[in-house]
Parts: C-alpha cells; sequence; structure tokens
C-alpha cells in the first residue's frame, strides 16, 4: 500500500448503511470527543493521575501513586467484571476473547499462568445483560477507568498484605471485594465530574489537552448554508462556552472571520443528560448567557436564536427546529449515549466519530502483508476441503495452518495495544464494532472528513453477501473511493 493511499484512507468517511446528505435538513453534533478532540495522551493521563489520586485521599495504599498511566494498555468496549475483578473484551454474543486480570493475560489453561479463563468461565463466555454484574466501558472517557483497574488488581495481587480470594482481596478480618473497588472508583469519578475539578485543570491548559483546528469554523460555517446545525452536549454552560470560544474564536488575521461562537448554530442545548434526552428528557429551561444560571420555569415558546437552553429532549429539539428524526444526522462518539439512542429511540441518522480509527487504519497500512498472507491462508485451507463433502472418510491435518493462523493473528494484534484491536479479536468482531455496524450510518476518524465531500454526497453502502474480508474491500474500493464500505476485517 502507497504512502499516498494510506494518508487517503484517514480522510475517508466510511459506510454501513447508504445516507445521502442531500437529504439532511439538519445535524447535530456532540461536543466533548466531536467537536472538542482532546489530546490524546496527555488528556487520559491528567483523568487518571487525577483519579488515582482521589482513591488515595480515600484511603487507598499510597503506593499507588507509583502507577502512571500507561496508553497502550487500554481500549474502549472492554467490560470490567465487578465480581471477579478481571478486565474483558467480547465479541456481540458475550464471548471472551480476552481475559485479564490485573496485567496478567488469562488463558485456556493453568499451566499458562497462575489461574485460568476456565476457573472463572468455563464456557468462556458471559451473560453481557447483567448490567449488575458486568459494566461496559464504552467511552474514551472510560479509558483512565479502565487502566486503574487494572492498576488496582496488579497492586493488591502482587502485596505480601494481601491475599488474594476470586472476589476480592483479604488483609486481616478486611475483605475488600471486587465489587467494592469497582464502586469506589465509579464514585471517584463521578467526583471528578461532578466538582468540575478535570473541567478546571483542563481549562486551566486548553492548549496541552484540547486540539484547536481552523477547519472546525469552515465546516460549520459550510453546513449552516446548507442546513440547521444545533449543539447537544452534555457539559454545563460555563464549561461548553470556554470550549467553544476556544475552538471557534481565530485571531482577526486568519482566514475564519470573528464571531460568537453560538452564530455558527441554530440552536445549543446544554446540560442534556444524555442517554436520557433520547428518552423522556428533562425540563427545557434558558440558560442566563451572562451569569452562567439556569432562569426559572419551563421553556415552552418558540426558538430563540443565539438563546441557549439546558435539559430538553430530542422530541424537544425536533420541534424547535421543525425538523424530523430522519432530517437529521446526529454526530457524536459515544456509541451507546449518542448513536444507538438516537438510532433506536428516535430514527435519527448517525454519524460515529471514531478517533481510535487512526491507529486501526495505520496497522491496517503497515501491516498489509500480514493480512494477505491471511487471506492466502484461508484459501489453502478452503482448497483442502474443496473436493469433500459429508460422505468423505477423508480428514486433512489442517493443524500446521491453524498454528500459523494463530501466530499470524496474534502478531497482528500485538501491533494495536496490548489488548489488541478495537474493532476484531483474530477473525472475530468485538462487541465494540458489532455495535458500530449495527447503529452507525456512517463513521470516520474525525468529523471533519465531511470537508471532502459535497453536500448532494450519496454515502453509498457496498452490496456484499453477509461480508467481505478486508483486502477484498480496499481491491474494490482502490479505483471507487466514492462507494467506501465497512472497515471492519472478517478474515
Amino acid at each position: 500500500m502507497t504512502a499516498v493511499w494510506s494518508v487517503r484512507l484517514f480522510c475517508w468517511v466510511f459506510v454501513n448503511r447508504s445516507l445521502t446528505l442531500e437529504n439532511i435538513k439538519c445535524y447535530g453534533f456532540d461536543m466533548d470527543y466531536t467537536l472538542a478532540v482532546y489530546k490524546s495522551p496527555e488528556y487520559e493521563s491528567l483523568g487518571f493521575e487525577l483519579l488515582r489520586d482521589r482513591l488515595v485521599s480515600m484511603g487507598y495504599p499510597h503506593e499507588l501513586l507509583g502507577y502512571m498511566y500507561d496508553p497502550t494498555f487500554p481500549t474502549r468496549g472492554l467490560v470490567y467484571d465487578t465480581t471477579y475483578g478481571n478486565l474483558l473484551k467480547i465479541d456481540s454474543n458475550g464471548n471472551i476473547l480476552v481475559c485479564t486480570h490485573g496485567f496478567e493475560y488469562l488463558r485456556g489453561s493453568v499451566a499458562d499462568c497462575y489461574c485460568s479463563v476456565d476457573e472463572y468461565y468455563p464456557n468462556k463466555f458471559i451473560q453481557r445483560d447483567d448490567t449488575n454484574r458486568f459494566y461496559v466501558l464504552n467511552t474514551l472517557f472510560n479509558l483512565p477507568e479502565t487502566y486503574l483497574y487494572a492498576c488496582l488488581v496488579d497492586f493488591f495481587t502482587k502485596s505480601s498484605r494481601y491475599k488474594n480470594c476470586m472476589k476480592g482481596f483479604k488483609h486481616c478480618d478486611l475483605f475488600m471485594s471486587h465489587r467494592s473497588t469497582f464502586q469506589d472508583i465509579r464514585d471517584a469519578m463521578d467526583y471528578l465530574h461532578d466538582t468540575g475539578t478535570l473541567k478546571e485543570r483542563t481549562l486551566k491548559n486548553l492548549d496541552k489537552y484540547v486540539i484547536k483546528d481552523p477547519r472546525l469554523p469552515v465546516l460549520l460555517s459550510r453546513i449552516k448554508e446548507v442546513a440547521k446545525v444545533f449543539l447537544a452536549t452534555n457539559s454545563d454552560f460555563s464549561y461548553t462556552e470556554a470550549i467553544m470560544k476556544y475552538l471557534l474564536d481565530f485571531p482577526s488575521g486568519s482566514k475564519n472571520p470573528k464571531k460568537l461562537w453560538r452564530s455558527y448554530f441554530d440552536l445549543v442545548v446544554v446540560d442534556t443528560k444524555k442517554p436520557l434526552f433520547f428518552a423522556g428528557g428533562t425540563v427545557l429551561r434558558q440558560v442566563d448567557t451572562d451569569t452562567g444560571k439556569l432562569r426559572i420555569g419551563t421553556y415552552t415558546g418558540n426558538l430563540q436564536h443565539g438563546t441557549v437552553y439546558s435539559g430538553g429532549s430530542s422530541d424537544i429539539v425536533c420541534d424547535l427546529l421543525d425538523v424530523m428524526g430522519k432530517d437529521i444526522l446526529y454526530v457524536g462518539d459515544h456509541i451507546f449515549g449518542d448513536i444507538l439512542k438516537s438510532k433506536k429511540r428516535q430514527g435519527w441518522k448517525t454519524f460515529l466519530v471514531v478517533p481510535e480509527l487512526v491507529k486501526e487504519l495505520h496497522v491496517w497500512a503497515d501491516k498489509a502483508s500480514m493480512f494477505e498472507e491471511l487471506k492466502h491462508l484461508d484459501i489453502f485451507l478452503a482448497e483442502l476441503y474443496q473436493h469433500l463433502d459429508s460422505g468423505s472418510q477423508e480428514c486433512p491435518d489442517i493443524s500446521a495452518i491453524q498454528n500459523r493462523i494463530k501466530m499470524v493473528t496474534y502478531g497482528m494484534d500485538l501491533c494495536y495495544g496490548k489488548v489488541g484491536s478495537l474493532l476484531r479479536c483474530g477473525s472475530t468482531k468485538t462487541l465494540f464494532a458489532s455495535q458500530l455496524l449495527r447503529y452507525a450510518d456512517i463513521y470516520s476518524t474525525s468529523c471533519l472528513n465531511l470537508l471532502n465531500y459535497p453536500f448532494s454526497y450519496l454515502f453509498r453502502a457496498p452490496l456484499v453477501l453477509v461480508s467481505l474480508s478486508c483486502l477484498t474491500i480496499l481491491e474494490y474500493h482502490s479505483t471507487r473511493p466514492a462507494y467506501i464500505g465497512p472497515m471492519i476485517p472478517s478474515l
């Protein structure tokens, strides 16, 4: 794959279901990790340190301060087992693809490690609908939290002061369950958000933590020429005001004419409390933009341009902007709070921002030879059975091919990070990938990639019989970049 081809990949918008931009009458945007892209790993490191320090202040051992954030370990979409303290990568059915206890990777037999996957999960399967036990870490804000779960298990497992038990750790007469540490971390995370500690630290050093891209005001201005635009964020007004001013306020000498950030939007709604926003919602109130305080009473009037609202629901947004669900393309980064709920409950068109695709595409481009080898191994395997049927007594020896497939897929997975790819494990799609394919109409590394397409563009999903291999997709699109299909490899 040429360098030019690799660069083009990062500018594409990928398609799961055909979508005509000409039919979109309204574009909606989330703010955090969508319009406001936080620098990685600096932002995750900040979140981890604040979370870790909060736990220590709650009484956890000071030795935890020795742990520093490692961006190569956590990935989105992992599931935390609050009973056994394990981090799990699973597929959409609950089959376990990767299992770690702290930083220890659990395998199929005791010989591989001090404890096997079978001891915890005899069927290598979990009931992922058991939300009381299994917690899905689906957002980019969850990355510091994900790493801290592993750090705590690692520390208590290795510490001579604590006795390891299946469901926690014992110290003299005290028992600390994995569920209790999970709840402590969740409480610490809520504390950081409720007190505004993370936001305060972010605002003190915006250049360090937030990417400022001059293309953003260009995109919003162009969209507003052809459609209505709204912002719907869970953040409060004061934080939203500071972030959006930073992102859209450019010097007078720049190509972007200076204007109020709110003028880029027809409607601004803060404190939306998604995913509740896509169900019953909350009371819609006006925000006093001078003081940041909410005005008393429920707002029931017509849309007032330049006004900032708080709360409300997706139905109210449709009413204020006079659009229907099918007319809206909503852009967000949260597979559950932004994409799944807006698609299932409102029928909005959806655009999922997946910053991790940059890493995924780099591996895909750099390790094309490994994908090619897997493709040939699959073909060779098929040829061994080509002339056999249910009446055949012959049993081909495929052990060498199986071992080679395992070696190549393992080496390829390591290229993504310590827990592997966000989208796949070997030839199996992860839970995150399955949700992406099901609920996101289109997706890309950044919403700014919309700049590469006219607003009359037809994003057309390719006609495929169930799935294509990633290399087949690449070959199919090598001369037809207008029809970009699913990027999830099915090897």
